[in-house]
């Protein structure tokens, strides 16, 4: 196989684990210390952006937060599981 199709596997310390939530939310909170707790674990960076301050954010994931994404993609919402979260970082 080209190495120009070869998927190459980003260590946990190359990803980035956002949490999209908002102030006052008791399960943004939950996944909040979930996420910092893996990502401290692993090596993983990690932000939080709240949907208060972002109207695209706001529209596309009001219904869902907290929402936790990996590198841009959306790993999960409501409740974050620490054990898939952790795997997820080292597939």
């Amino acid at each position: 196989m080209s190495a120009l199709f070869r998927r190459t596997k980003k260590t946990p310390a190359e990803r980035v684990v956002t949490l999209i939530g908002k102030p006052g939310c008791h399960l943004c909170d939950d996944a909040r210390q979930v996420v910092r707790e893996v990502c401290e674990e692993t090596g993983a960076s990690w932000e939080e952006k709240d949907i208060s301050r972002d109207e695209e954010l706001y529209r596309e994931y009001w219904e869902q937060i907290p929402v936790v994404l990996i590198d841009d993609e959306q790993h999960t919402f409501w409740r974050v599981d620490p054990a898939r979260l952790r795997g997820a970082l080292r597939a």
